[in-house]
């Protein structure tokens, strides 16, 4: 098992009572906090901390040489990004109030219990990692550089939004918490996965499962695994997925296909890093990073109460939007490029040359099916290739039979709405006479494909030579 220590920066506790120090340092490991570092004298706290940097400080009030009381307002001046929990033996509000008023994230009155104990630690470890988070994304953002951008080569893009999107990846990636990555089918959410991981750090593999299709028993089977026995068929005992990811990170692509009930189990293997193989009463803990991804509308399946609204809570703490391909035009020449060498190199082929028009034809297809449409249209054309320049046969015969890409705010994706109607039709006399109607169509086409009049015309649904006559016939008249 390739288990890593949480967090990644240690939890130092600070009592002068050793039984204390044992008792809840085997409470945070019990429950998957197992970087933890004891102190039982108050003077060294300022050195340990000034030495290497912490996630959390638990603080006893009341100990000899300098008391809590002492240490608080010195360790919020030196560290104000350490979150501070107080342990304190007197539950008033007084003693609150004024800890919150020193600047401490929270309080805790011995004896103190085991359950809000590892609690408030798991939650002052979230904020401190968000906050670091935060400082690195805005680092990332002024600089406008990518530290380590070999991890994106398999991304081809010179997209903005898609760069600004990898500098988030790197401010996010040693983050614990789980990321949710949304986008249309075929836009990379699995490469992005990869990416993340790869800077992470985490020394375990990334382990994929589509979830779509499972049902309950078959997901907490495939994740959770059984002992044997547990079911029918069940001959002997298997490990599931969440202990292969170990040390490393699950992504779960289609979660918005997963069904209620395994969603449940989702939601408390997030809160509480613990799950129960099948047919078995003793939790087990994991380290995995969770990474789930979709293709679907969250906040139209919560509407519809398919998907709940606390696991997205959950899952969206870290959120990664990929836009269409259709938004990304300007990658159209490097992914060309880069699948018709991939496709004259597997399929054994001279690589084509492109034709003029060709990125003129790709930029008025919606291509619903993103970057994975495309590398399988030029595949498709690439081995139907003879020779010399690649022919736009197949290309034409599919877009010509697909929506066609918006071109600015209110343009309908095909030809079936090319003028817009309200509900109430105008009167006779506003309508556009039917010449005038022509005009339109012809010229939104030919702003679409960039003046190209073959394109134009493929998307007018008519020869060439018709476009290009009554083009001729409009410009006599005008």
């Amino acid at each position: 098992m390739n288990l890593t220590t949480f967090p990644a920066l240690p939890v130092l506790l600070v009592d002068d009572e050793a039984q204390f120090l044992f008792s809840a340092s085997l409470s945070l490991n019990s429950e998957g906090i197992d970087n933890v570092i004891q102190c039982q004298d108050s003077r060294d706290v300022m050195s340990i901390l000034s030495e290497r940097s912490f996630s959390v400080v638990v603080l006893d009030m009341l100990m000899p040489h300098l008391s809590g009381w002492d240490l608080l307002p010195m360790v919020v001046r030196d560290f104000p990004d350490l979150p501070v929990i107080i342990i304190t033996a007197v539950n008033a509000v007084k003693t609150a109030v004024d800890c919150m008023k020193e600047g401490t994230f929270d309080y805790l009155v011995k004896p103190v219990d085991k359950v809000r104990l590892v609690t408030t630690v798991r939650r002052a470890i979230e904020v401190r990692e968000l906050r670091d988070e935060n400082t690195r994304l805005k680092d990332y953002l002024l600089s406008d550089k990518l530290e380590q951008p070999d991890v994106f080569s398999e991304i081809i893009t010179q997209n903005p939004v898609m760069r600004s999107i990898f500098q988030y990846i790197e401010a996010i990636a040693e983050n614990t918490l789980p990321v949710l990555i949304t986008g249309e089918t075929g836009v990379g959410k699995e490469l992005v996965a990869k990416a993340l991981h790869r800077l992470s750090g985490r020394t375990g593999e990334l382990v994929t499962v589509n979830v779509a299709g499972l049902d309950d028993h078959l997901f907490a089977d495939t994740l959770f695994g059984h002992k044997k026995g547990a079911f029918t068929g069940a001959d002997a005992a298997r490990n599931g997925l969440v202990e292969q990811a170990s040390g490393g990170a699950l992504f779960l692509d289609e979660i918005g296909d997963l069904s209620i009930e395994s969603q449940v189990k989702l939601l408390r293997l997030l809160q509480e890093g613990k799950y129960y193989p099948l047919g078995e009463d003793v939790p087990k803990l994991t380290d995995a990073r969770i990474i789930v991804a979709t293709n679907r509308d969250i906040d139209a399946l919560m509407k519809a109460e398919t998907f709940r609204r606390d696991l997205y809570y959950r899952l969206q703490t870290h959120h990664i939007h990929l836009p269409p391909l259709r938004a990304r035009r300007e990658d159209f020449p490097l992914l060309v490029e880069h699948f018709l060498d991939k496709a004259a190199r597997q399929l054994a082929k001279n690589k084509p040359m492109v034709p003029a028009e060709f990125f003129t034809l790709l930029g008025v297809y919606h291509f619903p099916g993103n970057i994975r449409e495309l590398e399988s249209m030029i595949f498709d054309a690439v081995s139907r290739h003879k020779g010399g320049v690649l022919s736009m046969e197949s290309f034409k015969a599919k877009i010509g039979h697909q929506p066609l890409a918006s071109q600015g705010a209110g343009a309908e994706n095909g030809r079936n709405k090319p003028l817009p109607f309200t509900d109430l039709l105008p009167t006779l006399d506003q309508l556009p006479a039917l010449k005038d109607a022509e005009q339109l169509l012809i010229m939104e086409a030919l702003k679409r494909s960039d003046g190209n009049q073959t394109i134009a015309a493929q998307l007018l649904g008519m020869s060439r030579q018709a476009l290009h006559n009554r083009l001729s016939r409009a410009r006599r008249l005008g």
